[in-house]
């Protein structure tokens, strides 16, 4: 079966960007001149998926309103114009089908990815958090996508980080995937561990914002008790499944930018103006000109 949906969570309250994140969602400060959520959409149409679920909450408008048609504007530009500005406009409403769903409660992300249980139905979904900027050859979500394809089981995302750091994040065991097709990059996992203590982690790889999951995830996260922080962790539902499916880790061919964070936003914006054909030799010009102390 084809992975058609994916699920956007984006519910959250955006704290470590506070105060720029006040009155705005996380998901819309700008990289370069895209929201950081346009950059995840994107990824998931150039990887076949045709409906976009995102959860959203109350104070989440802003990201409805990106995508939706904006006909002042358009007749706007058209007066001016501005045709390849109208374009661009025009083609952010025209990605794909978008439907969202809100959550009024913030219960962590299992529990924002139950939620869309209604919208994706009895069919493989995919996940993937906005936060994670990934660029690469191929997308990201794409390359999940093809090792469903072949294992026909839940797939997560996975790049090696510095042991000192896999407390920050949930970290995998599991056995390489002997003769398989993709490289030496598919891991068949045995257990996974939820920031785990350097010295305990299972390994160096870490679980970053993109997944691909059977239907079946949806009965373990109504069976996933509230962890810590009194949240449904995504991540001791994916463990429960392991016990009836096999789950796979997939370590991804890109490069990621945590743009959760001020300084992973900000390597980003940086690395992403210099590779723009418009923009790159007279920023990168700017960047030597500057003496940094």
């Amino acid at each position: 079966m084809r992975v058609r949906k994916a699920v956007f969570p984006a519910a959250g309250w955006g704290t470590r960007f506070l105060p720029a994140t006040k009155a705005q969602p996380k998901e819309m400060l700008p990289l370069v001149d895209k929201p950081v959520i346009q950059y995840a959409v994107e990824e998931a149409v150039a990887s076949g998926i045709e409906q976009i679920i995102i959860i959203t909450s109350g104070t989440k408008r802003a990201i409805e309103d990106h995508f939706d048609q904006s006909l002042e504007l358009e007749r706007l530009l058209e007066e001016r114009g501005d045709i390849e500005r109208l374009r661009q406009i025009r083609r952010i409403s025209d990605l794909a089908q978008l439907a969202y769903v809100r959550q009024k409660e913030q219960l962590g992300l299992g529990h924002a990815v139950l939620m869309a249980k209604e919208l994706v139905g009895h069919e493989p979904f995919a996940v993937i958090l906005s936060d994670d900027v990934v660029v690469g050859e191929q997308p990201c979500i794409g390359q999940l996508i093809a090792a469903y394809h072949r294992t026909h089981a839940s797939v997560v995302a996975v790049t090696a980080v510095p042991h000192e750091d896999t407390s920050r994040y949930g970290v995998i065991g599991g056995q390489l995937v002997d003769g398989d097709d993709h490289g030496g990059r598919l891991y068949r996992l045995d257990r996974l561990v939820e920031k785990p203590d350097p010295a305990d982690a299972p390994s160096d790889l870490a679980i970053i914002g993109r997944y691909v999951l059977t239907p079946k995830i949806f009965d373990k996260l109504e069976q996933t008790a509230r962890g810590a922080g009194g949240e449904i962790q995504l991540t001791d539902a994916i463990q429960a499944l392991m016990a009836e499916q096999e789950v796979y880790g997939y370590a991804f061919d890109g490069r990621r930018y945590d743009a959760g964070t001020t300084m992973g936003w900000l390597k980003a914006t940086v690395e992403l103006a210099l590779e723009r054909p418009d923009l790159g030799e007279e920023f990168g010009t700017y960047l030597r000109s500057l003496e940094i102390r």
